[in-house]
């Protein structure tokens, strides 16, 4: 018997080692957090190596403070006058318009009851030196027309033309007169728009002239209303704009280069 079991171990050792020589690995138990070696280790920030945590730490803390910040401009923008945007109003719509802008139009009491809608026509000189007169180009239809069956539609495709005609009707009296700067500023805005716009249309010459007008139409009741609303649109035609050269496309980019020469 005690012969035979030291024949027995080593017989068990030679096997063993001639395992190793030949490259043979024992299994090893798994790791991890969930193995025994593993169940220390932490699982997440804590996990990471000491400057990596840091570098963490501090881009969360910036996206807290980012966060608080534009919650509470929203918060004042919107907030009944009081101290604070008194004194701080111009900070606070710096950083609302023209991203952030928020309103009540969509709730009562004043609802939006009128789909307003901004058409032009240009004079062209055509090649003969002929003048003649286009007809109505819509341009809110081009919007809505580029955002419907869009899932991300742009903002400029949803809200620039929109906004620049606000800008101009709010800056202009009824007889089509600018109230200021902000009035000479908006007209600027809106031809550039204008022409941007019918840079892409194939007019048949150069344009010398535009000319904008308003369609309104009131949005009509609901089928299960009573109400009776009449929803012709009516027409509101403003003055004819001369074309210059700032009012093309790039034309602002050559006044500024122009002006810092």
């Amino acid at each position: 018997m005690t012969e035979g079991g030291r024949i027995g171990i080593g017989a068990g050792m030679e096997a063993r080692v001639d395992a190793e020589d030949a490259g043979v690995q024992e299994e090893q138990p798994p790791s991890g957090p969930g193995s025994p070696e593993g169940r220390g280790q932490g699982v997440g920030i804590a996990s990471l190596s000491l400057p990596y945590q840091v570098v963490a730490a501090v881009a969360l803390a910036g996206v807290a403070v980012f966060a608080a910040v534009h919650l509470a401009m929203v918060f004042l923008h919107v907030a009944p006058s009081n101290t604070l945007t008194k004194q701080h109003g111009d900070a606070v719509d710096e950083w609302i318009y023209p991203e952030f802008e928020q309103n009540w139009k969509l709730f009562a009491p004043n609802p939006l009851q009128q789909n307003v809608s901004v058409e032009v026509r240009a004079e062209v000189e055509g090649a003969d030196g002929a003048p003649r007169t286009t007809g109505w180009i819509d341009l809110t239809a081009q919007d809505a027309e580029a955002i419907r069956g869009s899932l991300v539609p742009s903002h400029t495709e949803q809200n620039e033309l929109r906004r620049a005609w606000d800008f101009y009707t709010n800056t202009h009296g009824d007889d089509h007169r600018p109230n200021g700067l902000r009035g000479r500023l908006s007209e600027e805005y809106v031809r550039r728009i204008v022409m941007l716009r019918l840079d892409g249309e194939k007019l048949g010459g150069t344009v010398e002239r535009i000319q904008l007008r308003s369609v309104t139409r009131v949005v009509p009741a609901p089928a299960w209303s009573t109400e009776k609303t009449n929803t012709d649109p009516s027409h509101r035609e403003f003055p004819w704009w001369k074309v210059t050269a700032a009012d093309l496309p790039g034309g602002a980019r050559d006044d500024r280069t122009e002006a810092g020469r």
